[in-house]
């Protein structure tokens, strides 16, 4: 009899308190409504609602008998990346400063990505989670568009193509470039939605917010998110390309270059640093490339023990003086701070992930399963590949961009696996890493 029961036990439906408190948990990471309600600040609502999530989580796991955590490839990963963070501890530059950003932010970051994981197990909450991500979007969104419009940049009085709008006020988006980052990485999101929707108000909607946040993007003046963003547009091109719409990447080729006269004041001056460095009258370029070259010569100088998780700044500082910036590229960040072993643990994250999502959009296509969650499982992998690149742009070694898309990849990994028998509709082909067939016809 007890068997039994455990085995209903765990066949019941999961406990919805653990995602929808996790849900308000994003929301209040990304929106902040305690920056613009001050009355909200005394009641740690960030705080509370993680509490409720991980409470409510591990209550209903051990009382069903089953584990709080499930050690796949990538979660052994990322313990092993953990320890050797714990092992270098000792040796770092300023353990305190150290200490600070294993428990301030990397363990919350963790813990957001071990519940995400988790709580995501059917196609309904995946759904939800990616609505509701792409909602957040919005008010930053508009955020930024307001801030242009209305001539709230950093520092005035500089050249148009120096000119930089004030972040949205919240914790992951306070700055131009974070800003730009958020957006390309919920955008696919939204196109899954839209691929895999027929109501004409809800694809109206998405459409709408696809191309509101491509627009943000571009009034941020972040040249990492403007090449962020078009890689997230030449994905997509390529993967509707392949599925027969031959036209439709060559009319988004042809709108692109129709709007480049709508582009702001400075906005092709300030790209064109990209390649030309030097030419940037704002220093940030020529300082990134700087302390780009600084963060390599310290890898190579200290490829086992770098100088400690979070500090980063004190080994350049020793590399190329006193300047206290850090450096502006998650890879580097990981090799500065925790050595080779410590990058190559993180690009065996990325790898794993990627492949847990091109391995979901192969078991839904096979299976003939809802198009609408096969198109989310392309949508998060496309971010993935977003986050590839933003990484060589943005010090986001330990903050949550990658582990919210990591989490979903496993999750819809996860879901694949348990939905229905194989139908075989596409075959068992082997499909290029990038792009995957799909079983239905996208609605566009």
């Amino acid at each position: 009899m007890g068997a039994t029961r455990s085995r209903g036990s765990s066949l019941a439906p999961d406990s919805p308190v653990p995602f929808w408190a996790l849900i308000a948990f994003t929301f209040i990471l990304f929106i902040a409504p305690q920056a613009y309600l001050p009355m909200l600040k005394p009641l740690h609502l960030a705080l509370i609602a993680a509490i409720v999530a991980i409470g409510s989580f591990v209550f209903e796991r051990l009382s069903r008998g089953l584990p709080v955590v499930v050690l796949h490839r990538e979660n052994v990963l990322i313990l092993l990346l953990l320890f050797w963070i714990m092992i270098t501890l000792p040796l770092s530059y300023w353990i305190g400063g150290s200490i600070q950003i294993l428990v301030g932010l990397y363990l919350k970051t963790l813990i957001v990505y071990w519940l995400l994981s988790h709580v995501v197990t059917t196609g309904q909450r995946l759904r939800r989670i990616a609505w509701a991500l792409t909602l957040m979007a919005i008010p930053i969104a508009l955020t930024a568009l307001w801030h242009f419009l209305a001539g709230d940049f950093i520092e005035r009085g500089l050249r148009p193509d120096e000119l930089r709008i004030i972040g949205y006020d919240a914790p992951l988006t306070g700055n131009p470039n974070d800003l730009a980052l958020t957006l390309n990485l919920f955008l696919p999101l939204a196109v899954g939605l839209f691929l895999g929707s027929r109501n004409p108000v809800r694809r109206a909607l998405l459409l709408g917010c696809i191309c509101l946040d491509a627009v943000a993007v571009i009034a941020t003046f972040s040249r990492g998110g403007f090449l962020t963003l078009c890689v997230v547009c030449l994905v997509y091109m390529g993967i509707l390309f392949r599925r027969g719409y031959r036209q439709l990447p060559f009319l988004a080729m042809f709108l692109a270059l129709a709007v480049l006269p709508l582009l702001p004041a400075g906005y092709i001056n300030r790209l064109s640093t990209i390649a030309h460095i030097s030419t940037d009258p704002s220093g940030s370029a020529q300082t990134r490339w700087s302390d780009t070259l600084a963060a390599a010569k310290y890898v190579i100088t200290h490829p086992v023990i770098g100088a400690g998780i979070g500090n980063d700044k004190l080994a350049l500082n020793q590399v190329r003086g006193a300047t206290w910036t850090e450096v502006h590229d998650a890879y580097l960040e990981f090799g500065v701070d925790l050595g080779l072993p410590g990058m190559i643990l993180f690009l065996l994250l990325l790898r794993g992930f990627l492949r847990r999502g091109r391995a979901a959009q192969r078991r839904l296509a096979r299976k003939g399963s809802d198009p609408q969650q096969y198109y989310l499982a392309e949508g998060i992998r496309v971010s993935l590949i977003a986050f590839c690149i933003a990484a060589f742009f943005h010090p986001i070694a330990y903050h949550f961009f990658f582990y919210i898309f990591a989490a979903l990849a496993l999750a819809v990994d996860t879901m694949a696996k348990s939905t229905g028998p194989d139908t075989g509709s596409l075959g068992r082909h082997l499909v290029p890493m990038w792009y995957v067939a799909a079983p239905p016809t996208p609605h566009l």
